[in-house]
């Protein structure tokens, strides 16, 4: 009764810790998301990228807006088709899932983690897109890309793009976007919920229930396979960022290594099972699988440097 009682705890406190969170930071993104469209984001692709600074400017787009899946692959049909440089367009989408500078994910991971760990994951999952890009360009791999135009109806992180009104007093321009900005936050938390609570749901059982022993003993920090082997499981996993990043804590608390559920994170919301299969429609073979190797680069690369850096973070 008394691990009952913690694990109830535990999921009770966290599901609303992590839905006020999750709705203030959402809206504030619903603000950005409202100037900072798509449509601007790809002109601004197409007008300054060039050469490695134009790889930054594509993972810093890629990585800020609330894109997922569904709108990831459209958006990168557009920008190859708008004439964005391959490598750019690569960076931008291998920042985009992983949510480099995505509000909602790094107030989860400095709530969960502490701050340092939260600027760590910014620093090396931004770097590590920007590197990929220039490295798969370099490759050759850009005649790798089918022509092909994937629609993007339907997407579960879409909002109200319209802008309204020609009113002349400031709050009257303001607050339609106010009620904008929470129509996309609260939406987009209802597509969420159902993961969310999920996710908090296994890290309760995590929390009140499995013993610590269990996880040190295969997941510590001290096993060399326990990294890769988290990546390699992430990549087929359909796992979104927010609903892991309860059952990474609960998983630490544990004694599994930093490291490791970190690349179990990168590793699944990088390459999504049915972002795959959009990517398996637009790209052929030989970028297919340079893509998923990449992504379980990455995972493994940032997996290892968490564990590295734990004792400083």
């Amino acid at each position: 009764m008394d691990k009952l009682a913690e694990a109830g705890y535990w999921f009770i406190y966290i599901s609303l810790e992590l839905t006020v969170l999750f709705l203030v930071i959402t809206f504030l993104l619903g603000i950005i998301r409202t100037y900072l469209t798509p449509e601007r984001a790809r002109r601004a692709l197409q007008r300054y990228g060039r050469g490695s600074l134009g790889n930054m400017l594509g993972a810093a787009v890629g990585g800020l807006l609330p894109f997922c899946s569904c709108s990831t692959i459209p958006m990168l049909v557009g920008l190859l088709g708008a004439g964005v440089p391959f490598g750019i367009a690569m960076s931008f989408l291998i920042a985009s899932p992983i949510g480099v500078f995505n509000l909602v994910v790094i107030t989860l991971f400095t709530t969960m983690f502490g701050a340092g760990v939260a600027v760590t994951y910014i620093v090396a999952t931004f770097l590590s897109a920007v590197i990929a890009g220039i490295v798969l360009e370099r490759l050759g791999l850009s005649s790798q890309v089918r022509e092909l135009a994937v629609p993007s109806e339907g997407c579960c992180c879409e909002g109200d793009s319209e802008t309204t009104g020609s009113a002349t007093d400031k709050w009257e321009r303001v607050k339609p976007v106010l009620a904008q900005s929470w129509r996309f936050a609260w939406g987009l938390y209802r597509s969420m919920l159902p993961y969310l609570i999920g996710g908090v749901a296994i890290g309760a059982i995590i929390h009140g229930f499995v013993p610590g022993g269990f996880f040190l003993r295969y997941a510590g920090s001290d096993n060399p396979l326990a990294v890769p082997l988290a990546a390699a499981l992430g990549v087929p996993m359909y796992v979104r960022t927010a609903t892991m990043i309860p059952i990474a804590s609960a998983l630490v608390a544990k004694g599994v290594g930093l490291g490791t559920v970190m690349a179990l994170i990168i590793g699944g919301s990088g390459a999504s099972l049915p972002e795959l299969a959009l990517l398996s429609r637009l790209f052929k073979k030989r970028l297919f699988f340079a893509y998923i190797a990449t992504i379980f680069i990455i995972a493994s690369g940032i997996g290892f440097l968490f564990n590295f850096l734990s004792g400083w973070l």
